[in-house]
């Protein structure tokens, strides 16, 4: 373990990424509904021109159609909207705006092509990794686990910005990137360890790395060479510490039940991550730039 002790040295270096991050909920389907918490609008996306005024706890349904977008009420009410891209938002920062059946921080952005619709949440990184760690990890483990894993989620966002870009968005919220479950995932224990390491990402080489992760190896990590034909200085094959588990996902960099056996022996996250990811080091984003 000597090695382990000594890769866990930390290195804080002051990295500047972009404030927010867009996640791709909705794509290539005509219809979606949607409701706010608090009164809102619908704004168009470039200009930020209010287009209707939303009122708290309604039901819309929005539609695409081939030149233009259909907003109707639960009441039946219908409104066109000559712009292909449209914004919802709250007039409350702190209100939340639901879609998909569930509820997002952030505001909401619309682009209808042809029909098809693309709906995407634009949101602050802090609330993302706060919306993403209880549902890539049980809240009820270790908290050294979970700011582990606060940690994982948030250098790989950061690193992966721009990932869909054609689409009109960063990364998706499905396992294609991350899981990705709003406002209502979230926990007291899961928002306590990304609060804890605010800022915090992996890098090497001073670049932030994509902290790729899956359930379980079985005992040995796989090293991206070995996974996927490019050798990765960061993401070598370990011992995985969960000897007691079959393999679950790519087996590539940190194994979440291997995280977890390791916090429940004493190691902090630190440790945990400088382990798993060969070589990195950690840093701080800047604070005025990132949330």
């Amino acid at each position: 373990m000597k090695r382990f002790i000594l890769l866990a040295f930390l290195i804080f270096l002051t990295v500047q990424p972009a404030h927010a991050i867009k996640i791709g909920l909705i794509q290539g389907e005509n219809k979606a509904y949607f409701g706010i918490a608090t009164e809102g609008q619908i704004v168009d996306t470039q200009t930020s021109k209010q287009i209707i005024p939303l009122c708290k706890l309604t039901t819309y349904e929005i539609k695409g159609k081939r030149n233009h977008i259909e907003i109707r009420t639960e009441d039946d009410e219908k409104c066109k909207i000559e712009q292909d891209r449209i914004t919802i938002r709250t007039f409350n920062p702190n209100s939340y705006i639901c879609i998909k059946q569930k509820w997002y921080r952030g505001t909401i952005h619309i682009i209808n092509n042809d029909g098809d619709l693309t709906v995407i949440n634009d949101v602050g990184i802090e609330d993302y990794v706060k919306g993403v760690t209880p549902a890539e990890m049980p809240s009820s483990w270790n908290i050294e686990a979970l700011k582990a894993q606060a940690i994982a989620v948030r250098s790989y966002a950061i690193a992966n910005l721009g990932k869909h870009a054609k689409e009109g968005f960063d990364l998706v919220d499905t396992v294609q990137d991350q899981v990705y479950n709003g406002v209502l995932a979230e926990t007291p224990a899961t928002n306590q360890a990304v609060e804890e390491t605010e800022g915090l990402v992996l890098t090497y080489d001073n670049k932030i790395i994509s902290t790729m992760y899956s359930a379980s190896a079985g005992g040995q990590t796989k090293s991206a060479l070995e996974a996927w034909g490019n050798d990765i200085p960061y993401l070598q094959s370990v011992k995985s510490y969960d000897d007691d588990m079959e393999p679950r996902g790519h087996g590539v960099g940190m194994t979440q039940y291997g995280a977890k056996n390791l916090a429940d022996m004493g190691y902090n996250a630190y440790q945990i991550l400088a382990y798993f990811y060969t070589g990195a080091h950690f840093a701080k984003l800047n604070p005025e730039i990132y949330k």
